[in-house]
């Protein structure tokens, strides 16, 4: 297979906010304990990263809180959104200081809420984190999961280089 060629040419901007906003990702509610307050944030770009042990990676804005809560040792959970629960996302998309009043939740074994109703949760161990420019990954093993089984809603963007 030969290597895709070269060029000095920038790339057109609009062409890769086109393209990267059809890449479909999942939506997620990342939460985590900050002494008794539950934290949370909405994600889209969270994925599988290995078998063995289970591992997800999660990109999180260099901004985000939970940056520091893991520094400090917090893990988190990962609430997939099922498609019936679109209308959550104004609710985690700028969470109020009990962002998850109301709801059922299953507390995970590290204390961090995981929505009970979710197509499913993961309660995450953080491992390792990579710099990717305005993003940092975190590398996560997962430590248990729960959920309903419902079907996860896709998420695509109109813009791919902004949420």
């Amino acid at each position: 297979m030969q290597p895709a060629a070269q060029t000095d040419t920038p790339a057109d901007d609009a062409a890769v906010a086109a393209a990267l906003g059809r890449v479909p990702s999942g939506l997620f509610v990342v939460a985590w304990r900050e002494g008794d307050a539950d934290r949370c944030m909405l994600a889209s770009w969270v994925m599988q990263a290995g078998f063995t042990p289970p591992q997800v990676s999660v990109a999180v804005a260099t901004s985000r809180t939970l940056l520091g809560a893991i520094d400090r040792g917090a893990g988190f959970t990962v609430s997939v959104l099922a498609e019936s629960q679109r209308s959550l996302l104004a609710r985690f998309g700028k969470p109020d200081p009990d962002p998850f009043a109301g709801l059922e939740v299953v507390r995970t074994a590290g204390g961090a809420a995981a929505l009970a109703d979710a197509a499913a949760w993961l309660d995450c161990r953080p491992t390792a984190r990579a710099s990717a420019g305005d993003h940092v990954v975190v590398l996560a093993e997962v430590r248990a999961a729960g959920g309903t089984g419902f079907e996860p809603a896709i998420h695509l963007r109109k813009n791919g280089l902004r949420y």
